[in-house]
């Protein structure tokens, strides 16, 4: 007999706060009564905020991130279109299969799985691309696979220096929400992010925000891929009344308002911070632990989701298996390649230093369990001595504050 709860520390879906569940346990309603507007039109708007836009719109699809993914090229791009792309984890592989299936003409830098977008060779590329062939850039701002957080606002200053008129295309899953962005200052035009990361809904409903200069490429003369679901000019036509082409979530728009309430309480640069807080204790736990990041070095650091390589000899595979057998918790795998090597602590969205305390503590009896040789309680200790630090800092701060 099973007691208490499941942990769940997976980069995704994540924890659902029992405000935003009550919000959803709402009986069906009408999607074309004249008062739902009143329900939708904020939601647009105030989505636009989590972005940091002021211009452009956000789409709402009933889809998993990777339907906003597909939905951003059809709109914007031809078959045979030159892209530029790179691959440095399971996400950023899986974005270049579905533009290379759609037909794109896929520039593909591959990169060490541990680093992140490779600046230098991008800059090369735009530089030699003097006719300006390259329709877009692709950036995946945080590879969930190997803990991996690249620079968006670098893809933007190289491709400025050179006068380079490509979109930029950012896949913000398990970053938006949790991790800084801009998608105004830094020039994206076309950025995804899904419910069931920073925004703690359950998996489903994906964001697409989309600037100006995005749109205008939608509306232009080139022909564009085939769409329906997934056309702007139908979504446009119907969310600027409020309303949607199609049947939507309605449940999940009544959840989705009470997050982003939430985000707005906290204040989104403190929801950055916290994930960061969070984020480095589990870091210090690992080193503490003696063993690595998939992440190569601390500028990659991700601070939704760490990557970490078991010992020689060790299978992570039997790491989650024993966590969630005998121990009641959901740790994350190691995905493709990395199948065996690594298990991933998710440290986002609902989440607070106790929680990331217990995800470490059932790692270490785990990876024990599968014979890593490890000091028990060292991780636990080592996070618990930097999240107490942090906790005193904030204390002193908010007294002076009050002062």
């Amino acid at each position: 007999m099973k007691h208490g709860i499941r942990h769940l520390y997976i980069p995704g879906p994540t924890n659902v706060p029992e405000r935003v569940r009550r919000a959803m346990n709402v009986p069906m309603e009408d999607q074309r009564a004249p008062d739902f507007p009143a329900l939708s039109l904020p939601l647009f708007e105030d989505l636009k905020r989590v972005f940091k836009m002021r211009e452009g719109r956000v789409f709402m699809y009933p889809s998993s991130g990777t339907g906003a993914w597909e939905a951003a090229i059809q709109n914007t791009l031809a078959r045979g279109d030159r892209v530029l792309m790179s691959r440095f984890g399971q996400f950023s592989h899986l974005w270049v299969d579905m533009a290379q299936r759609l037909g794109l003409d896929v520039e593909a830098i591959d990169v060490e799985w541990g680093a992140g977008v490779p600046l230098d060779a991008y800059e090369r590329a735009i530089a030699a691309d003097r006719a300006h062939a390259i329709r877009a850039v692709f950036v995946t701002h945080n590879e969930t696979a190997t803990g991996v957080t690249s620079d968006v606002a670098g893809v933007r200053r190289l491709l400025d220096a050179h006068q380079h008129p490509a979109l930029i295309f950012v896949d913000g899953v398990s970053s938006i929400a949790s991790i800084d962005f801009r998608q105004d200052e830094w020039g994206v035009d076309l950025a995804v992010a899904g419910s069931q990361k920073g925004f703690m809904l359950p998996a489903g409903l994906s964001f697409l925000a989309v600037s100006e200069k995005a749109l205008a490429a939608s509306r232009d003369n080139r022909p564009k891929m085939e769409r329906t679901y997934f056309a702007f000019a139908d979504m446009i036509t119907h969310n600027d009344n409020g309303f949607f082409p199609y049947t939507p979530p309605t449940q999940f728009f009544h959840g989705l308002r009470v997050a982003l309430d939430m985000l707005f309480e906290e204040g989104l640069e403190n929801v950055f911070a916290r994930h960061h807080r969070l984020a480095e204790g589990v870091r210090r736990g690992v080193a503490a632990w003696g063993l690595k990041l998939q992440a190569v070095a601390p500028q990659w650091h991700s601070d939704t989701v760490s990557a970490i390589r078991v010992p020689e000899g060790v299978d992570a595979n039997a790491v989650i298996r024993t966590a969630y057998e005998r121990y009641d918790t959901s740790l994350g795998g190691g995905l493709a390649q990395l199948s065996g090597k690594v298990f991933r602590i998710g440290h986002l969205g609902d989440l607070n230093a106790a929680m990331c305390l217990t995800a470490l503590g059932v790692a270490e009896m785990a990876l024990a369990d599968a014979g890593a040789r490890i000091e028990p309680g060292s991780g636990v200790a080592a996070a618990q001595a930097w999240y107490r630090d942090a906790a005193a800092e904030g204390s002193a701060l908010m007294q002076h504050a009050a002062e």
